[in-house]
This record gives C-alpha cells, structure tokens and sequence, in this order.
C-alpha cells in the first residue's frame, strides 16, 4: 500500500513535469522529492496511525472433528462431500456385529437375574415357612419337656432321669434349629430385598450394563451433530475407526456464522474502537469493497499465553511483539457471491480522527481490491 501511494505521487509528478512545462533541473527534481518524503511521509503516518489496514484477515470458520465413540471396521459411508447435513443424518457406520452380541448376551443376563429375583422371594418364603414349622416343634417339644419335669417334681416319679434329660435335649436341639432356620430366613430375605431404588441391586446392575451395550450398539451408527456438510471426505469402508480424538474420521463444518477477523499491529489498538467503520477487500471479490463495522478486539494475544507444564518460560522463544485481533460485522448481504469460509482479504479501519485522510485509505484499498483482477 506505501508503494502505491509513492508510485501514485511520482505518477503525478511526472504528469506536472510534461503538462505544465515545469524544466527539470537542480531545483525542480529536489523539490519534488522532498516535497513527495513530506507528503508522503505525513500521509503514512497519520494514515496509518488513525485509519490501520490490515492485510492479514480472513473469514474464519469452527470445524467439529468427527471421532467415534465405538471401535470396529467402517463397513458403510453414505454421506456425500459438500452436500447439505441436518443434525441426526448418517455420517458413516461401524460393523454391529460384536457390540450386537454384547447386547444379546446383556439381555439374557437380565432375563436370568429377574427370574432369579422371583426365585430369592419363594425361598425367603420357603425358609419363612421353616421358621413356622421348627418353631411349632420346638413348642412341642418344649412342651413335652416341661410335662416330663413336673411329672417328676412330686414324691413319685413316672419318668427316669434319663427320660426327662432326653426330653430336655430334644427341646435344646429343636431351639437350636430354630435359630439356625430364623438365620436362613434373614439371609434369604436380605438377598430377596437386596434393592436400589425400589430394584434388586443386581438387575439394576444388569440394566445398566444392558443400557451401555445398547449405547455402544447404537454409536456404531455415526451422525451429524447438528446441521451443517463434511468436506474432503477420505473415509472408506473397510478403514478401521477408533475412539481417539488425535486421528477424527472426518471433518464437519457447522452451519453457523462464520467470523471475519484481521491482525492489526498493536500501536492500532488506541485508535480501533467498536462500531468504527471498516471496508474489506476480499481476494476472491475482485473490484468489490464490503462494508463493514468493528465488533469487538479480543482481550488476548498469542505470544503471552502461557500452560502449566514443568519448564519455565523462555522469553526468548516468544519472538515478535504479536498482533491484535479484531473481528467485523459484514454489513452487506454477500449470499449472491461465492465466498467460502475461510476466504482472505484486507481490512482497512476508518476511526473517528483525521476523517481527511479516511478517503486516502478508502482509494488504496480500492486499487488493491482491483489488482485483484490479476493477482492472487
């Protein structure tokens, strides 16, 4: 852009020289010349400073690597490059066959453990139903001891010591198994009501191992996460896709509004204010400058961003003092052009001081919008 506006002053120089009959000699070629350094030179700097240009800007875009979830072998990829996604089509698919068998095998362990709930309640109603049982005979035989001991308390005994005593240990051997059977009982009956929330802890289990193999049966099928198209599409049956989120299987491209951003020298960032007026010239729009508003400067810089890790920062490896980022609201409707995201251009900012030179900025970058036509 400086070598415009000299060559545009020698342009005119050269003009003055041949129209008006100005005779070159000592004085006339001085004059000129340093007449051009102070024009020029105020020119660029006021220009400069109060109106920056960037010619590093371009439409930025985000991209969502595609990584699935789920190992296996690529055996389908309907989706075609380019074309137009809405969120939940197919992307690609991953063979189901051993993720299937995972469900299959879930599902008859839920099937057994459920039967087996059934199962854990008729024994706790069996061993219940023991507890009856062996209580009524321990009664009896306490009874029956009881019957045997005050028969034997009068002055005649109908019954032998040895008699009584085998009575006594008839009713201690039947206490005996009644608290062995109460045991039984308690342990049939935790297992029977062993449950978290409302179901047996391990059908629970199993349901939620089922509902992972059915997860993982359905992330065999890879969809678009929103609308938006994948480009440059690589990806052919047979491929082997694994969950690792350094090697995606694709690339998708949201449809959303893209950002159009440039880097400005730092000096700029006194001058550029939101909602400052800007034009941009993109490369692929020969002869066309686009309207445009400053939306907003990011806060950071790359060169002083810093990570925790175990070695010091070397000042020396953060070379060059950086640049500013600033984004734009494309005013104008560019939907008749085709621009894709990503495309570069130039920025030139117009601010609120020395609004004289805005037209001298506004004409430069005119001249490289139609230089356009043949570079690039």
């Amino acid at each position: 852009m400086d070598l415009l506006i000299i060559l545009t002053y020698a342009a005119l120089c050269y003009a003055g020289f041949k129209i008006l009959r100005i005779p070159v000699n000592k004085w006339t070629v001085p004059t000129a010349i340093l007449g051009g350094i102070f024009i020029i030179g105020f020119i660029l700097l006021f220009m400069n400073y109060n109106h920056p240009y960037s010619n590093s800007a371009r439409l930025y875009f985000v991209t969502t690597p595609i990584v699935p979830e789920v190992r296996g072998r690529v055996i389908e990829v309907p989706v075609v490059g380019n074309s137009p996604l809405k969120k939940g089509d197919v992307l690609f698919r991953i063979e189901p066959a051993l993720y299937q068998i995972a469900v299959d095998q879930k599902r008859a362990a839920l099937a057994e453990a459920e039967q087996n709930v059934l199962k854990l309640h008729a024994a706790a109603d069996a061993a219940n139903a023991t507890v009856q049982e062996v209580t009524a005979e321990r009664d009896r035989a306490q009874r029956q001891y009881e019957r045997y001991a005050k028969a034997n308390e009068g002055v005649t005994k109908p019954f032998s010591e040895q008699q009584v005593d085998n009575q006594r240990q008839l009713y201690l051997a039947k206490e005996a198994e009644l608290v062995s059977a109460g045991a039984n009982a308690r342990q049939a009956e935790l297992a029977a009501e062993s449950q978290i929330g409302g179901v047996n802890t391990t059908v629970a289990q199993l349901r939620a191992q089922l509902a992972e193999a059915e997860y993982n049966l359905d992330r065999t099928v890879v969809r678009a996460p929103g609308d938006g198209f994948v480009t440059q599409v690589a990806l052919r049956p047979g491929v082997m896709a694994v969950p690792f989120p350094l090697a995606p299987a694709m690339v998708f491209i949201p449809d959303e509004d893209n950002v159009f951003a440039g880097a400005f020298l730092q000096n700029y960032l006194q001058r550029i204010k939101p909602g400052d007026a800007a034009e941009i010239a993109f490369d692929a729009l020969p002869g066309r400058v686009i309207q445009a508003r400053v939306r907003t400067t990011l806060d950071a810089i790359s060169q002083g961003q810093i990570q925790a890790s175990g070695t010091l920062i070397d000042p020396a490896s953060r070379r060059g003092a950086g640049h500013a980022i600033v984004t734009f609201d494309i005013l104008e409707d560019l939907s008749a052009y085709h621009l894709p995201a990503g495309s570069a251009g130039q920025v030139a900012v117009y601010t609120e001081h020395w609004h004289a030179l805005a037209i001298v900025r506004k004409i430069l970058l005119r001249m490289l919008s139609w230089q356009n036509y043949v570079f690039h």
